[in-house]
């Protein structure tokens, strides 16, 4: 019989957390589960009791969006508390990439039945976090202050809010330079952004990095070069399908250990919360985290 302790931010994805947690915990307890529920005061307390919960030997349920499973999920990276996610955020972005369903029933089946996978994390480094865990992806640059203006949107929820938040941020965005060094390698790059992906997707089902996959060992690196701004929003466009990677204004590195910095400002985020200003510097924690999906 598994125990599932869940811990739920109360006002993800405008208050629905709770609500999908009732649909769900009724199908997991007539299936044989054990559930108990905890309610976040924040981040650092929703981490908390996840370490705490895994401590117990418990399996523990990030139930929110992907600032909740980056959170804690990185909380949990290198400890072998197996984590499983229940989707009830704007982006749920990490839980798209493992092919999780929405139905309830069909996801507590996972919950219940699957065998966790390891997979990989991202290490982050910087002068405001000396060291933070997170799961899906770090970004520099205009979806950083995107991101920013969509999680402070009031009437916009989901996709919506994430487009309407991309248009006001390349509205105002100055091309940045930006020196990559990856495996020991660096890069020079003026333009827009850059991003590492441990997970395809971003921004609420934007797919950023098409190739990368959560257990490789490796994180994608997408950089958007300097373009027009309308070439810009014929990209945004195009990251609904991931055919923006063909274009020549971006290129694709990989590698295990990552430092982005800038000449200027930069603000950078992860896993849909927005955390300090650049440099930064990322390395990848291959199988850290046991995933039911």
């Amino acid at each position: 019989m598994r125990q599932f302790t869940a811990v739920v931010n109360p006002t993800a994805g405008g208050s629905t957390g709770a609500a999908t947690l009732l649909r769900l915990a009724r199908l997991l307890r007539e299936g044989g589960a054990e559930l108990e529920t905890e309610y976040s005061h924040s981040l650092a307390h929703a981490q908390d009791v996840a370490r705490a919960a895994g401590a117990r030997g418990r399996v523990v349920l990030a139930v929110g969006g992907d600032g909740m499973a980056g959170g804690i999920g990185g909380a949990l990276s290198g400890t072998g508390t197996v984590l499983g996610l229940v989707p009830a955020g704007r982006g749920n972005d990490f839980a798209r990439a493992l092919g999780l369903p929405a139905d309830p029933a069909a996801l507590a089946g996972i919950l219940l039945h699957a065998e966790p996978r390891p997979v990989d994390t991202i290490e982050v480094e910087s002068a405001v976090h000396p060291r933070t865990v997170v799961l899906g992806s770090v970004y520099a640059g205009v979806d950083a202050l995107a991101n920013r203006h969509a999680n402070n949107a009031r009437l916009l929820r989901g996709a919506a809010s994430y487009y309407a938040g991309g248009l006001r941020a390349v509205t105002t965005w100055r091309a940045a330079d930006y020196r990559v060094t990856v495996d020991g390698a660096e890069h020079t790059h003026r333009g827009y952004t850059v991003v590492a992906a441990n997970s395809p997707y971003y921004g609420s089902g934007r797919l950023i990095a098409p190739g990368a996959r959560v257990d490789d060992g490796l994180l994608d690196l997408v950089l958007i070069r300097e373009a027009p701004r309308r070439l810009f929003f014929a990209l945004m466009n195009e990251l609904k399908t991931g055919a923006h990677v063909r274009r020549p204004e971006v290129s694709v590195l990989r590698g295990r250990e990552l430092r982005i910095e800038a000449g200027r400002s930069v603000p950078y985020g992860a896993d849909g919360e927005v955390g300090a200003t650049l440099p930064v510097t990322l390395r990848v924690r291959p199988g850290d985290l046991p995933v039911l999906y």
